[in-house]
This record gives C-alpha cells, sequence and structure tokens, in this order.
C-alpha cells in the first residue's frame, strides 16, 4: 500500500511533470503513457528506498527514459536506462508549471464532458485508469478505451501546448471549471451505486481547483467555485447515518460541519464577490454562503436564497436553478407556490426522466397535506434514481407518508 504522503506528492508531480514533457517533446499522448509508467515506478521504488531529494527531477527523469524507450521500442535499451533514470539529477527540470495549460489541453472542444472528465483526472489529477473506472463504476477496459480515445483526438486536431487567449481563454477556462463541478458533483452526491458520496472524487476536485485558483487568483468565477466546492464540501460528514442513510439539508447537525472550510469557503465567497462580472459560480457560493450562515434550518434566510436564484436564472438558465428556487419559493409563500413553479419544468425534456424534480414535488406535496399523491411521487422517483442511499430515503419517505 502506497503511503498516503507519497500519494499526494505524486498527483501534485503529475501535472507538472507531464508538462514539461509535453513542452519539449509535443506528443501528448506518448508522454501521458510515459508520466504514468514513472507515477508506478515511484510508487513500487519510494516507500521501499525513500522519497528522492528532488521527486519532480526523479519523475521527469524517468518519464524521459521511458518515452524515449518507446519510441525506439527496444527493450533491453529501456531495461538498461530505466535503471539509470533512477539516478538522473534534476538537471534539465523547467521551473514552468504548466498544469493549467494541461488542464485545457485535456479540456479540448473536440472531446465530449464523459472524456474530459476522465482524461482530466488521468493527466491531471494521476489518477489511474483503474481508479478513474472504479468512480464511475465502469470497467477498466471501457474506461481505457476512453481515455485513449479523447488522446487520439487531441492529437487529430492539431493542438498546440500553450494557453489560449482573449475570448478563447475565457470559453476554455469555462469549460475547464464545468468539467471540475462535475468531477466534484459525483463525488458529493454520486449519481449510481451504494454509497451517496465518493470523497476521493470530490476532494480531487477541490484540490484542481485550488491548483488554478493559484494561477489565476484574480479570477472571481475561479473563486466563486472553489468557495461553493469548500462551503459545500463542509456538510459532507453530517449527510447520512452510520448506516449509509441520507440525512437531509434540514436535518443536519450544523454543529458537525467542518468549520475550517467554512471559514475559508466564506472569505473566497465575499471575495468572489468583489469583482465586475458576476457568474453562475460566484452566486451558487453566495447561496451555500447563506445556508452555512444559519445556525439552523430555521434561520436560514429564504428571501436571500430566492432572490440569489432569481439572478441566477437570469445569468445562467437552467432547469436545475428553477427546481432549487422553486424549493426556496415554498419556504417563503408555501408549498403550493413552489408546485406551481415546478410545473413549469413538466415540458422540459431535460427534466423528463430526472428524478429531481418528481422528488422535490414529493415533498412540496408532502407540506402542503396531499400525502396520497405525496406517496406515488415518492414511488415514482425512487424507482428513477440509481443512487441506492437516495432510493432508501425516498422509499422511506413514502412509508412515512403511505394512506
Amino acid at each position: 500500500m502506497t503511503d498516503p504522503a507519497i500519494e499526494d506528492l505524486l498527483r501534485e508531480c503529475t501535472p507538472q511533470v507531464l508538462g514539461a514533457l509535453v513542452r519539449r517533446h509535443g506528443q501528448f499522448d506518448g508522454c501521458e503513457d510515459a508520466v504514468q509508467e514513472a507515477v508506478l515506478a515511484a510508487t513500487v521504488q519510494w516507500p521501499a528506498e525513500g522519497v528522492p531529494a528532488n521527486p519532480r527531477g526523479w519523475l521527469t527523469a524517468v518519464a524521459s527514459r521511458r518515452l524515449i524507450d518507446h519510441m525506439r521500442s527496444d527493450l533491453a535499451r529501456r531495461e538498461r536506462e530505466t535503471a539509470l533514470a533512477a539516478e538522473v539529477g534534476p538537471a534539465g527540470v523547467p521551473d514552468t508549471d504548466d498544469t493549467l495549460v494541461l488542464l485545457f489541453l485535456c479540456c479540448h472542444p473536440t472531446l465530449t464532458p464523459a472524456s474530459q472528465t476522465a482524461l482530466t483526472l488521468r493527466a491531471v489529477g494521476g489518477l489511474t485508469t483503474a481508479e478513474i473506472a472504479r468512480a464511475f463504476l465502469v470497467p477498466e477496459a471501457t474506461m481505457a478505451a476512453r481515455i485513449s480515445r479523447a488522446k487520439q483526438r487531441i492529437r487529430a486536431a492539431g493542438s498546440s501546448f500553450r494557453l489560449p487567449a482573449g475570448a478563447e481563454l475565457e470559453e476554455r477556462l469555462r469549460v475547464v471549471l464545468q468539467v471540475l463541478y462535475l468531477i466534484f458533483n459525483e463525488g458529493y452526491t454520486a449519481s449510481s451505486g451504494d454509497s451517496l458520496h465518493r470523497a476521493d472524487l470530490a476532494r480531487e476536485a477541490i484540490r484542481l481547483v485550488r491548483m488554478v485558483h493559484a494561477q489565476l487568483p484574480e479570477d472571481s468565477e475561479v473563486a466563486g467555485l472553489l468557495a461553493l466546492m469548500l462551503l459545500t464540501d463542509a456538510r459532507r460528514g453530517t449527510r447520512t447515518t452510520a448506516a449509509g442513510d441520507l440525512v437531509p439539508l434540514e436535518e443536519q447537525d450544523r454543529s458537525l460541519w467542518d468549520r475550517r472550510l467554512i471559514d475559508e469557503g466564506m472569505e473566497l465567497a465575499k471575495a468572489s464577490l468583489g469583482g465586475t462580472s458576476l457568474g453562475p459560480y460566484q452566486l451558487q457560493a453566495a447561496i451555500a454562503a447563506t445556508h452555512a450562515d444559519a445556525a439552523t434550518a430555521g434561520e436560514t434566510n429564504w428571501r436571500q436564497v430566492h432572490a440569489l436564484y432569481l439572478i441566477l436564472e437570469r445569468v445562467a438558465p437552467n432547469p436545475m436553478v428553477t427546481l432549487n428556487r422553486a424549493i426556496a419559493l415554498a419556504e417563503i409563500e408555501g408549498p403550493a407556490a413552489g408546485l406551481d413553479l415546478l410545473s413549469a419544468l413538466d415540458g422540459d425534456e431535460r427534466m423528463a426522466d430526472h428524478y429531481r424534480l418528481v422528488s422535490v414535488r414529493a415533498h412540496l406535496l408532502e407540506k402542503a397535506g396531499d400525502t396520497a399523491a405525496a406517496y406515488e411521487s415518492y414511488r415514482r422517483a425512487a424507482r428513477m434514481t440509481a443512487s441506492l442511499a437516495e432510493r432508501r430515503y425516498l422509499e422511506t419517505r413514502a412509508r412515512l407518508v403511505s394512506p
């Protein structure tokens, strides 16, 4: 078993080493394979022999040798040079951190969101193909093929290893943040499987956004996304019981929320709102901060939450935003008002098969006293979700309101 400190170090070094190799050799797919081999060698050698004085230099040297070996297809030379690589010093290792450039490359517009996510976790996050496959509950061979196709697409597109400029930079950054947000969401509320969350994915998303924030400290949306993740993840330990059953926000023990994450998130959220523009992550962070600011669920400033969702609907129209606004509206004006707003989503194709619309309707029907309709909606929502934790919760709610 690899020491957690070594794992953290390898994940920190992986994008730096890969960026250095791609900048030097210009072939992303070959460099990425070579870096993965170097990381594997480190997981075997470092626990037994100790971490080298310059781990980034060690990895760069090993990966460079592996890349040359692959290009020469010479097994004998590979064995000799691999042994030599462990003794190579840090000379020639550039000081430039190309992590941000690498993120832009992994989120290339020719890739699908699923491929962008997988490639980001592998190339920048340092996760193995097996780890990514387990996280998304697909066979390792399927994930390996997805990553391979993504690298081939990038090569075919002839992408240059550089930061884009102007409008292209803004658009590509938007995609990068969206991919990192998708990774976090899958970690915070898994779309399927036995567990409600996958903490490793959530932590990895936070780590990667921290890296982007360190390189773009003045970008308000980057700060807003980091704030949103921290404020949301602060509640993770209270979202399930010891048996793994879901605990809704209003029933969570707020004294157990991670105060360190909340304090950092609140500070970032406030700072992000000081910019000249207003984006969706800043607004979502402000909403999360409003919840975090309430000592109890009953003290939540729902009018502020609703007002922020109204602005968010204008800035980034999305049916999930309207769905969440309906919850806030119901807290202000009563469940009937929330149900009326939900009815506007019934014809939206994006929500046709989404259990969240049905489960929120069930919740509001229950609050309105229509237990028979609430029962049917809870049962339907339970059948629609692939998350076992959420299914158990919805089935429990159905039993409680059963006529």
